[in-house]
């Protein structure tokens, strides 16, 4: 699962049956920070959310497992509504530093 945040909606005239009756949403996905990143997605939504929800969504075959009809057509799919995100650890604030001495230090040896 990842995070994104609801950017707009898809109006569709016509749609394969399994879908039909099935809001799509674009979503923009989001870092560990919550900034944007990557580009937006058109996600079928299963939770009726709403704009600029912040919402979490499945890819590839496990967006379809989600629907009434699990073999649908569809690559991704909100799968939650977020109510609230709490980040206790940062993780390493310079791993890319760190990364990049670790390969350094291989390649020298």
């Amino acid at each position: 699962m990842k995070l994104a945040r609801v950017i707009g909606t898809v109006v569709s005239t016509r749609k394969v049956d399994s879908i039909r009756d099935l809001k799509i949403l674009m979503i923009q996905p989001l870092d560990e920070k919550l900034e944007p990143a990557g580009s937006p997605v058109a996600a079928i939504d299963t939770v009726q959310a709403g704009y600029r929800d912040l919402v979490y969504f499945t890819l590839s075959r496990e967006a379809a497992l989600a629907l009434p009809d699990p073999f649908s057509p569809v690559d991704a799919s909100i799968t939650g509504i977020v109510d609230q995100v709490n980040i206790e650890d940062i993780g390493i604030s310079n791993k890319e530093s760190i990364f990049h001495q670790e390969t350094v230090k291989k390649v020298t040896s």
